[in-house]
């Protein structure tokens, strides 16, 4: 028998990206399941040629389900995804619910894919945070060579990273404000048309947001508790796709034409490197790819052994839907052989 997979949270932005990943990649499922909440029972969603009808995720059975990919939030994740797990489904999650739980692997495959092999402790694997997924790609590579001590920071994060909602609003402002019928803000705390917000997620009590939290305690829990991290996260009014200006402190030396060639021979990644008008990648130009896109690399003259990177992705893809779906390959190359 084939596996079995569902994708929970399939009528959202993250979830709709995960069937359209599915069909492109000719993941290995002898059957594909679309679950959403019950007012989006019957609804339709695309898969590959298909067209999926939509389940209600409150009563579906898990137990003849293999892999259930989890893109509907955090607190649909704390009700269900345990209850799928333990009912011998590999729950992948995508919301924060599970990250920094010891006994759930929380995975980047081009990164830290050994990691899956503890999936079996609850059955559940995390997926990182959008921006920390392609962040921990660029840095991987650069790691092993010279060994980071420290790294700050700035994303430029688009408005899907906030849902469907947030993206409506962006259009909604930007519309409006040609025709001066600007609405209030809703989704976002601060006009996001033509304008930045320093704010994502909550803020915690020593100033920093909880996004930016995320960053730091789930990057050393990828890559090496022992790298120091400080990050700002920004909102800006782009639909898809998140950038990151990225200072990184090496213990090792390490000059910018090694680091452009040890990246250009790295998994996931893909150097856009010329310097000259127009030399490096940008978030429109990312939308719809794998990759994660690495630019502007040079040598940061005011520390030792110092390096920028600019670092750009589809969000939806690396930062979330695809990154899932390589967990799921992964798992069923070296775990699920035999249900496949």
């Amino acid at each position: 028998m084939g596996i079995k997979v569902a994708v929970v949270g399939a009528t959202g932005n993250v979830g709709r990206e995960m069937l359209n990943i599915l069909a492109e990649r000719e993941f290995p499922a002898e059957e594909v399941v679309a679950l959403a909440s019950t007012r989006s029972v019957g609804r339709e969603a695309g898969f590959g040629d298909k067209t999926l009808k939509v389940k209600a995720l409150d009563n579906f059975d898990f137990s003849t389900t293999d892999i259930a990919l989890f893109a509907a939030g955090g607190d649909v994740s704390r009700k269900y995804a345990e209850r799928a797990a333990q009912t011998g489904c590999v729950v992948i999650d995508n919301s924060s619910a599970f990250r920094m739980d010891p006994d759930v692997p929380l995975v980047v495959p081009e990164v830290n894919s050994a990691d899956l092999a503890g999936y079996k402790r609850r059955n559940i694997i995390a997926n990182p945070n959008c921006s920390t997924a392609q962040l921990v790609v660029a840095l991987k590579p650069l790691h092993d060579r010279a060994k980071i001590k420290r790294v700050v920071v700035a994303t430029y994060q688009s408005a899907s990273g906030a849902g469907r909602e947030a993206m409506d609003e962006l259009f909604i402002q930007t519309k409006g404000i040609y025709v001066n019928d600007q609405p209030s803000p809703r989704a976002f705390p601060k006009q996001i048309a033509f304008n930045v917000i320093p704010e994502i997620d909550v803020f915690m009590e020593d100033g920093e947001t909880k996004e930016e939290w995320k960053m730091t305690a789930e990057t050393k829990k990828i890559l090496d508790p022992a790298i120091k991290l400080t990050a700002t996260c920004v909102r800006v009014p782009t639909f898809v796709g998140h950038a990151e200006a990225v200072n990184i402190e090496f213990e090792q030396p390490l000059d910018d034409d090694e680091a452009r060639d040890i990246l250009r021979e790295a998994p996931g990644c893909m150097v856009v490197d010329k310097r000259e008008e127009g030399g490096y990648v940008t978030p429109v130009e990312c939308v719809g790819e794998y990759a994660t896109f690495i630019s502007r690399i040079r040598v940061d003259p005011t520390v030792e052994y110092g390096l920028n990177l600019w670092v750009v992705s589809d969000n939806l893809r690396k930062g979330a839907a695809l990154n899932a779906v390589q967990i799921a390959e992964t798992l069923v190359a070296r775990y699920l052989k035999k249900a496949a």
